[in-house]
């Protein structure tokens, strides 16, 4: 009894593997109309799927949501390709989708699919056969509707952005029969007037309305055409074929004006600052070629021959300051060396000598007497004053020695006699 027992996990996960192994439940397709559609923060799709007779749960993982190319909400009915499996935890069976089409449109799309796949493999949507699209045009071509909001908001834009640029529009059919050869004879006219670049586009519809943008033909003469070529055919989530061959995709009209014409303000004033900075650099390369005039100005001065004149009559009034400064102090020192001498031989001086009372006595030679040993009583004198002379005759003679021997003598004498008396 107990063998036959199994828990809740183990009963799910074997439906699980049921669903798993039958090769329908991984790969179908159902259709039917959308309900309860949420779209999940961590950008996952939750939805039901319904018609008359019942419902099924759908998930589509954020991971597949390039399986959608519309905006999905409920009422819309679809054809939902995916695999039926268990969600174990909840016991309950549902859709994981991988792709999701609009009900109505799935054989387009298959059509769609395919002839992307051809032209990619023929290498048609490469970047390296891209062509740029010029920043700066004068002529702008336009393949569109000539009513619509397609070719108002185009001009509309182009006039705001860039007044100058000339609009050539090609009014062409751009869904029903003929549409497709209509855009490829407006894309071979524009070609041949040579305008700088062109739009190819309309607004939004469905997937049958845009189609003619998925004919082969009309993507052979965009891939094919000498002029860059800027697709502009829906809303934002709309891709067609044309989108993947143009040199460049805008995801509305209005984008693809913005594109292809250039804001001329922008320009203005990038070309105001382009200027204020010309005229910053033209400044500052002015202010260093006058300093460099200036210094060589200098240079020139230094060994130009006025200057080098200039010069050596400076250095000369300097050597001569200095000559006559040393000349002065060299006669100050003389000068005064001459005072002193003067006054040593003013020192010297007889009359000097005679000024202050003294007198000169020489004999009747002349010849100075400074000796008295040398006198007798009788010689005459000769004694010359500061104001005249006097002639003498010397009556008597004392010498200092003499006087002093004889004062000696006389203290001698007056000793003995004291000596004598005392006995």
């Amino acid at each position: 009894m107990t063998k036959n027992i199994y828990t809740v996990g183990q009963v799910n996960a074997y439906i699980k593997n049921m669903f798993t192994q039958d090769f329908m439940m991984n790969r179908i397709y159902v259709k039917g109309e959308v309900s309860n559609c949420k779209y999940h923060t961590s950008g996952h799709i939750y939805f039901t799927l319904k018609d008359a007779s019942g419902s099924l749960p759908a998930v589509l993982f954020a991971g597949n949501r390039k399986g959608l190319g519309f905006s999905m909400k409920n009422g819309d009915n679809v054809i939902v390709l995916g695999s039926v499996s268990v969600y174990e935890r909840d016991g309950k069976y549902q859709l994981y989708a991988r792709e999701i089409l609009p009900d109505g449109e799935g054989l387009l799309y298959q059509r769609f699919q395919a002839l992307k796949k051809e032209l990619e493999e023929m290498g048609m949507f490469a970047p390296e056969y891209k062509q740029p699209v010029p920043r700066y045009i004068k002529t702008l071509g336009i393949v569109t509707a000539p009513t619509g909001a397609a070719i108002r908001d185009i001009q509309n834009i182009s006039r705001r952005r860039n007044p100058y640029v000339q609009t050539i529009l090609f009014p062409a059919l751009v869904q029903g029969e003929g549409a497709a050869q209509s855009i490829v004879n407006g894309i071979h006219a524009l070609e041949q007037l040579g305008v700088d670049v062109m739009i190819v586009g309309r607004g939004g519809g469905s997937m049958e309305d845009l189609w003619a943008f998925n004919e082969e033909e009309v993507a052979r003469a965009i891939f094919e055409c000498t002029i860059p070529v800027i697709s502009a055919v829906g809303h934002e989530t709309d891709t067609t074929i044309a989108d993947y061959v143009a040199d460049l995709r805008a995801p509305t009209p209005s984008a693809a004006a913005e594109l292809a014409v250039y804001d001329i303000r922008e320009l203005e004033e990038i070309l105001l600052s382009l200027r204020l900075e010309l005229n910053r650099r033209i400044s500052d390369k002015l202010e260093r070629c006058q300093e460099k005039v200036r210094q060589f100005e200098g240079k020139l001065k230094l060994v130009s021959p006025q200057s080098q004149l200039n010069e050596k009559r400076q250095t000369a009034a300097d050597l001569e300051d200095k000559l006559r400064m040393f000349m002065q102090q060299k006669l100050t020192h003389k000068k005064y060396a001459v005072e002193l001498y003067a006054r040593r031989v003013e020192a010297l001086s007889p009359l000097k000598k005679l000024s202050m009372g003294y007198a000169f006595v020489a004999d009747e030679t002349g010849r100075s007497l400074r000796d008295v040993r040398a006198l007798y009583e009788g010689d005459i004198l000769n004694i010359h004053m500061l104001n005249g002379k006097v002639k003498a005759q010397v009556q008597e003679i004392q010498c200092l020695e003499r006087l002093k021997q004889q004062n000696s003598a006389s203290c001698i004498e007056d000793g003995k006699e004291r000596s004598s008396e005392n006995e």
